[in-house]
């Protein structure tokens, strides 16, 4: 990469900074929810949903939510009505592998109304609560469970979360299977020039320009710990008979001689037959009637502490941009630099974005 000028270096920031104020508000939010009920039991719950099916995570009049529905499961559960409190809002469109929320419950029996009995374990709950939400749309499911302290909270325990963003690349149509499920991208995409990009974004910067208007965090000043583009494998995904027939051979091989490895395919193996091409009709020899050609598949990965307002899918944005050529990574600096959000391209749509982990130190 060539070297730009240092005055268009992105700004160093002092680490201590940004975070201060944060850290003062969230322990006053999280002071204010703890629960002082001992015989209210708090669960922290992992979920996961496909987020074109909801009006976002939070609750609204009107609208099918992530909240409203999980609240509804609950208080079908249990009997009586719960607050739920999430640790990451998604937007509607934005899909979660892993969310994580908080709840608290007291268990009051149903035959003896005011008898208070013993918490639910969380395998219960999780089943229990699945069932009810299975009777719903099917579209979204709690993944794990676990008891925690009254004053653990989903949003400000978070010390970290990290989010997927899938990209396909190919002039032919997205997939119906893949639809609402990633951004179809019609140019190539160039991967190394997309990486170099997200050397520049990395680190502790003050993130203006990659912040959407309506942000209600105090300061712009983020440190993103991981920005990260790989190539994968495109799903759904089925072997093919030429890797079935390579898969069969490496197992005779095995056999033959036990300490030889197995063969890991290549990636171009599954993602671009078109390269093979047949002499006798020029076309490829996998390209057969009703075959679909396989798309380019990527996936951009963004971890830190917290995030702002949109800023992971107005990353995306620009790494596109980068990979189609529309942007040099000198662009990405000034960008960076000019610390307004007219100055980054287009923000990436949310369908293809996915929170994939939220991290706690749990007790």
């Amino acid at each position: 990469m060539t070297g730009s000028p240092t005055e268009s270096r992105p700004s160093k920031i002092l680490k201590t900074q940004g975070h201060t104020d944060q850290d003062k508000e969230d322990k006053q939010l999280q002071d204010l929810s703890m629960s002082k009920n001992p015989r209210i039991q708090r669960y922290l719950v992992a979920i996961e949903y496909i987020g074109t099916r909801f009006s976002g995570s939070q609750q609204q009049p009107n609208c099918r939510t992530v909240v409203g529905v999980l609240e509804e499961a609950f208080h079908k559960f249990i009997g009586q009505p719960v607050s739920i409190f999430c640790s990451s809002r998604t937007d509607a469109g934005v899909h979660a592998l892993s969310n994580v929320c908080h709840v608290d419950v007291e268990r009051i029996s149903k035959r003896k109304p005011g008898e208070v009995l013993p918490p639910h374990e969380p395998s219960v709950v999780r089943r229990a609560v699945n069932h009810f939400l299975q009777k719903n749309e099917g579209d979204i499911s709690v993944i794990d469970v676990r008891c925690v302290p009254n004053d653990f909270h989903a949003r400000f325990k978070a010390q970290e979360r990290t989010y997927f963003y899938r990209l396909v690349s190919g002039s032919e149509p997205l997939s119906t299977f893949e639809k609402e499920r990633a951004w179809h991208v019609p140019e190539k995409l160039d991967l190394n020039a997309m990486q170099e990009a997200c050397k520049v974004l990395v680190g502790h910067h003050d993130f203006s320009s990659f912040r959407a208007a309506g942000c209600q965090a105090n300061s712009p000043i983020r440190t993103l710990d991981e920005l990260h583009v790989c190539e994968v494998r495109a799903t759904p995904y089925f072997p093919s008979i030429t890797e079935r027939e390579q898969n069969n051979s490496s197992l005779k091989d095995s056999h033959t001689c036990s300490v030889k490895p197995d063969v890991e395919l290549p990636i171009n193996s599954f993602s671009n037959t078109n390269d093979m091409v047949d002499t006798n009709n020029g076309k490829s020899n996998l390209e057969e009637f009703g075959i679909r050609r396989r798309h380019r598949s990527y996936v951009v990965t963004a971890r830190a502490r917290s995030f702002l307002y949109h800023q992971v899918r107005l990353l995306v944005g620009v790494l596109k941009c980068v990979g189609t050529g529309e942007l040099t990574t000198s662009d990405v600096e000034r960008i960076l630099n000019a610390k307004t959000v007219t100055a980054a391209s287009p923000m990436a749509p949310a369908c293809g974005l996915y929170l994939g982990r939220v991290k706690y130190d749990l007790p």
